[in-house]
């Protein structure tokens, strides 16, 4: 399994925590119960391959931290999506929103770039192209606002 795949198995799974208000613990340890995860296959090809060790620590940090710190993520989305509401954008797109912006706060050993090139790749999975226009948009501007001197990689 590869880093993108491991990616999206955390957004899915943030996504799954704040949509039914899970703890985040709770959600890992019954997703990735090996009989529970097995059956995903013929859902989606993503679950094809179980996370190695490497994968799951990532799965899990990142899972938890978006979990962890939802509410200042959220603040920053509300601020660089100028005129939108959360409530108005698709739960989908805060997700991957979400994710990258704790990889690009919390999580220093991922690349700027990479947290925002992913993100965007992985939202065209579920979205339409205004809304992966929106996301990027959302994540540019959260990138210059917020480090202005840096570049996004």
């Amino acid at each position: 399994m590869k880093r993108t795949a491991a990616r999206e198995l955390a957004i899915q799974l943030s996504f799954a925590a704040a949509s039914a208000g899970l703890e985040p613990d709770a959600l890992l340890d019954s997703f990735f119960d090996p009989e529970h995860y097995g059956s995903l296959v013929s859902e989606q090809e993503l679950f094809a391959e179980y996370p190695d060790e490497q994968q799951m620590e990532y799965i899990r940090r990142l899972t938890r931290l978006t979990a962890e710190n939802r509410s200042e993520i959220d603040g920053f989305i509300e601020r660089y999506a100028k005129g939108w509401k959360l409530e108005r954008i698709s739960r989908t797109a805060l997700a991957v929103m979400r994710c990258a912006i704790c990889e690009i706060l919390y999580m220093e050993d991922i690349p700027n770039a990479a947290a925002i090139n992913e993100a965007v790749e992985l939202d065209k999975n579920y979205d339409d192209p205004d809304t992966v226009a929106f996301v990027n948009g959302v994540l540019g501007g959260f990138m210059r606002g917020e480090f202005p001197a840096q570049p996004a990689d």
